[in-house]
């Protein structure tokens, strides 16, 4: 029971399912109380035990029905009719025998027990066996499609096919309607065996597929997403987004270790000679988080500046003083939209007021200057994203300048590549003389890891 369950939890794993290993070991113990009999009893307490929302609890749901659901073999040949039997003739000759058991698929004794067993048509048995040899092959395993030829091989020779194959050689010379019958359930037998990889693919190779796509999506152009990956993009962006939950939104403990201050120390222990009892350590002090962001939304950037948006939503809940903005002609403030609205409906009131117009970044830079420069401290970070393009229109650098003047760091994030800057209608050449950080920012990954290092200065 404990490596089968052991075995689910890992295609729960797949399924998007976050088993931690207290959680694991608590539904272990609601099985034991629970047994395995009553498959609709250990379903409601493996739910209770590892689900921690409505959408885990469908994909655990399904994951439970695909998981203990057994795989049977298919038999193309009707079970032996026992009245045949019945009326047979004890008197009767080798040969006839021999034809009876042929016609009534009597396994003859001799075969080995996969042709026992398969000549029996006994399903339970053989499930039972398909189970065993699939765990002797290892098939949680599995990871890609290109596997299934690999573990099926392996189940059968788990399971003796070799010997099978020994047992029918014997039997094509000797008894040629016996080998035909057990040449059909050898072929039923094999579909039963790709059935079982094919579900092991389905729970085990999820996570993996799951993984490679989404590596694929974070090295992507984030303005190049096609229609259809907009949703998987949402998704990898919470992703990311809970990783910087989980990284930085614990309280920091209080750091009780450093490089030794000597005087302290001394003056401290002046009263015992000099004699070190009491230390005295030097401690880095960290400023308070304070962010802000200031996020282009006109029509050139607006798909990159949509899965921004989503991220810098998120930073609402790692650091205590966020207050966010965004702009095309003209800038408005959007922290209380990010703060109570859940991230759809942020973004769309977002993009309504103020999204997919032409960017005017020295307007958008009067807006700030005259109504939020009031926000800026000197431990403030500044985040802009934007691709630094304002139509020919006066950029308005000296209101960056002084942004910059007044804040702890100044870093912009472009989405176009660094071929691109200073070309055509970009400012990015003159913004950046006023930046103490300036990357390119066209992937999820690369969002990532600027996000997380801004985040991280304050650890």
């Amino acid at each position: 029971m404990r490596e089968n369950l052991h075995r689910f939890f890992r295609a729960a794993r797949g399924a998007g399912v976050h088993v931690s290993p207290a959680e694991s070991i608590d539904a272990m113990r609601a099985v034991a109380q629970v047994g395995l009999t009553d498959r609709a009893i250990l379903r409601d307490a493996l739910l209770l035990t590892l689900a921690k929302s409505q959408d885990e609890k469908l994909a655990l749901g399904d994951c439970f029905d695909l998981f203990f659901s057994q795989p049977e073999p298919r038999q193309d040949q009707p079970e032996a009719d026992d009245s045949d039997e019945a009326s047979q003739d004890p008197d009767q000759s080798p040969s006839s025998s021999s034809a009876s058991e042929a016609g009534e698929g009597q396994p003859p004794e001799g075969l080995g027990p996969l042709a026992q067993m398969l000549m029996s048509q006994d399903r339970n048995s053989i499930a039972a066996a398909i189970a065993s040899a699939s765990g002797a092959a290892s098939l949680s395993d599995i990871r890609y499609s290109t596997q299934r030829g690999i573990f099926s091989s392996r189940i059968l020779d788990a399971m003796g096919l070799q010997r099978l194959r020994d047992d029918l050689d014997e039997l094509t010379s000797t008894n040629p309607a016996l080998a035909e019958r057990l040449r059909a359930a050898l072929d039923a037998l094999r579909e039963a065996v790709r059935d079982t990889v094919s579900q092991g693919l389905a729970l085990y190779a999820r996570e993996e597929a799951e993984n490679l796509r989404n590596e694929i999506l974070r090295n992507a152009p984030l303005a190049r997403i096609e229609r259809r990956q907009v949703a998987e993009m949402r998704a990898l962006i919470r992703q990311i987004a809970r990783r910087l939950r989980e990284r930085y939104s614990k309280p920091r403990k209080r750091q009780r270790r450093g490089h030794l201050d000597v005087r302290r120390t001394l003056r401290r222990n002046a009263a015992w000679g000099g004699v070190p009892f009491l230390t005295a350590w030097k401690r880095k002090h960290r400023d308070r988080p304070k962010i802000v962001a200031i996020c282009d939304v006109s029509g050139s950037v607006a798909q990159v500046s949509d899965f921004f948006l989503l991220l810098i939503h998120s930073l609402h809940e790692v650091v205590d003083d966020v207050r966010s903005f965004a702009f095309s002609s003209h800038l408005i403030e959007v922290s209380e939209i990010l703060e109570k609205k859940s991230p759809e409906e942020a973004m769309a009131e977002i993009m309504s007021k103020v999204g997919f117009g032409s960017s005017d970044y020295g307007s958008s830079l009067v807006d700030f200057e005259k109504d939020f420069m009031s926000a800026l401290t000197p431990q403030t970070t500044v985040i802009v994203l934007g691709d630094a393009r304002s139509n020919n229109l006066d950029p308005r650098a000296d209101i960056l300048r002084r942004v910059s003047e007044r804040s702890k760091r100044l870093v912009w994030l472009n989405p176009e590549g660094r071929l691109a800057w200073g070309f055509g209608d970009s400012e990015m050449p003159r913004y950046a003389t006023f930046c103490s950080v300036v990357r390119q920012c066209a992937t999820a990954q690369q969002l990532e890891r600027a996000v997380s290092d801004i985040v991280a200065t304050y650890q």
